[in-house]
């Protein structure tokens, strides 16, 4: 009896002892996770000595939870993806495991993120109001934003999902709803981690069955009333956008007494609320 007694408490003994060394280690580590897609370049690391001065920060590497083979133990160290069976374009999680005590720094995490690189090849308006723009070059999945100029300014009318191939990439998008009278002109942009907007060639189109759209009037009560449906925005004198859509009479009874400005058409006037 005593016999089982002391095996029963000396098992529960050491996995209470393994269970500790184990939580220990555990919260003695931490990890630094970086995601994006691999675009054919590596990491490099910056590794410091471990708070205790005991050894380097870094204690090992995973790359979509697979350990690599780096050599960590440095004060500097490359992730080297050729060692891995990532293909350029695939998605990728790096994940540096640390000592909790010190924290190492990836010297270029950009490298992880998509870079504007397409060449636009052509862009036009087809018979069908569609908006055809073909690319070639991309590298890694980047949005196209189409936009359409009016007001003085570019206008963002939707988005198209970028393919990233090197190869040849054809991209539509409808722009019927868009068309002002005259001339339009349209294009796409991408956007990387730069934050620099990088634009397609722009076309132009004309529609000849869409007719000049004027404002009814420009003293306003109620509503603010055009000859037919348009794209508008409204702005106050602080130039606060107050309103924007799409339609031919639109509700201003919320608008406060004073002047305002409207971008609809292809135009901008004044008009003023009398409330």
């Amino acid at each position: 009896m005593y016999k089982n007694f002391n095996n029963k408490y000396c098992l529960t003994l050491l996995l209470a002892l393994i269970f500790s060394v184990c939580f220990s280690a555990q919260s003695n580590e931490s990890s630094v996770v970086l995601e994006g897609h691999y675009q054919g370049k590596n990491l490099y690391v910056q590794n410091p000595f471990a708070g205790s001065g005991v050894g380097f920060c870094v204690i090992a590497v995973y790359i979509n939870d697979d350990v690599t083979t780096d050599q960590v133990n440095s004060s500097a160290f490359e992730i080297d993806f050729s060692n891995t069976p990532v293909k350029k374009g695939d998605p990728v999680t790096v994940r540096i495991q640390h000592k909790k005590d010190c924290l190492p720094k990836v010297l270029n995490p950009e490298v992880l993120r998509p870079k504007s690189t397409f060449e636009n090849l052509s862009i036009n308006v087809d018979k069908d109001q569609i908006l055809n723009w073909k690319t070639k070059n991309e590298q890694g999945k980047l949005t196209y934003i189409v936009e359409q100029y009016r007001w003085n300014k570019w206008v963002k009318i939707g988005e198209v999902d970028g393919t990233g191939l090197d190869s040849e990439s054809a991209y539509k998008f409808s722009v019927s709803s868009h068309l002002h009278s005259g001339q339009n002109k349209f294009r796409a942009k991408q956007v990387d981690y730069t934050g620099r907007p990088r634009p397609t060639k722009s076309t132009m189109y004309e529609d000849d069955s869409k007719s000049p759209v004027s404002l009814i009037n420009p003293k306003i009560k109620k509503s603010l009333d055009f000859s037919e449906n348009t794209l508008y925005e409204i702005f106050d004198t602080y130039g606060n956008l107050v309103k924007k859509g799409y339609g031919q009479t639109i509700n201003v009874e919320n608008l406060e007494k004073g002047l305002y400005y409207v971008n609809y058409d292809a135009k901008t006037g004044e008009v003023v609320s009398k409330k």
